[in-house]
């Protein structure tokens, strides 16, 4: 999924109200996490993660490889955090222009 800049700012926006829901702790991305990713985004749409200390992954490679699994957009990463996007398939939300 492709975002324009002014999609990916709008969703930034949107994100700064939004709590940490997730961690990506020192077990890396596993099938656990990206199976409670996907759920979180079909619920959501919107989802924010943070990467801890321990773990091997930077907060950037984690936004990368869970966009890849679960079929989602980065919106952003800064220092510890990432965003992540998909559209509900069932229940659509955030309406992108």
């Amino acid at each position: 999924m492709i975002l324009t800049s002014k999609q990916r700012a709008y969703l930034r926006s949107l994100a700064t109200a939004e709590p940490t829901i997730m961690q990506v702790g020192k077990d890396g991305i596993g099938e656990n996490l990206v199976k409670t990713v996907s759920n979180a985004l079909e619920a959501r749409e919107l989802i924010k993660l943070s990467v801890l200390d321990n773990c091997a992954w930077t907060p950037r490679e984690a936004a990368e490889a869970l966009a890849e699994a679960t079929d989602s957009a980065v919106v952003c990463t800064v220092g510890k955090k990432l965003v992540l996007y998909r559209p509900s398939k069932k229940n659509p939300k955030i309406e992108l222009q």
